[in-house]
């Protein structure tokens, strides 16, 4: 399987479904929270979680958008140069431990970069959807990906 692709493969308006999806677990949660030191108790303390509005420990949006990105690697930006950044963020809605999530991003740009006749610049919206197929984030960044037989 092919990881990625070269800038000549995009086309605008193509969607890539990612493939598989990821059950996010009270453990991925916890560790995650840890990892990158978000102490807040909403996402450690289940106690604390049940007395706020939600009612129970949500998945921490870092670690939503950290997967929903990863999904997305394989079939987009695998042979990337460079990430060049990321425009806009949403988080549509919670997920919780036990739900799954699911990613799709669509090519909504390319152009051949001005400086450097070997790559292009792609932009991409990546969506994540749980496992009712309700959105809860949507990304859109841009990146360097290199042509076909470029050195």
């Amino acid at each position: 399987m092919e990881f990625g692709r070269y800038y000549e493969e995009f086309e605008i308006g193509a969607i890539y479904k990612h493939w598989p999806g990821r059950t996010i677990t009270e453990y991925d949660n916890t560790l995650f929270a840890l990892m990158s030191m978000n102490q807040n108790p909403l996402f450690i303390d289940e106690h604390y979680a049940r007395t706020q509005p939600l009612g129970r420990r949500p998945v921490l949006d870092s670690l939503i958008f950290s997967l929903t990105v990863g999904m997305s690697v394989s079939d987009t930006s695998g042979k990337t140069i460079a990430n060049l950044g990321y425009e806009r963020v949403v988080f549509e809605r919670p997920l919780f431990p036990g739900d799954s999530l699911y990613a799709e991003s669509e090519v909504l740009e390319k152009r051949e970069s001005q400086s450097k006749p070997d790559r292009g610049i792609v932009a991409v919206e990546t969506r994540g959807f749980n496992q009712n197929a309700e959105r809860v984030i949507t990304l859109r960044r841009r990146f360097l990906a290199p042509k076909r037989g470029a050195p």
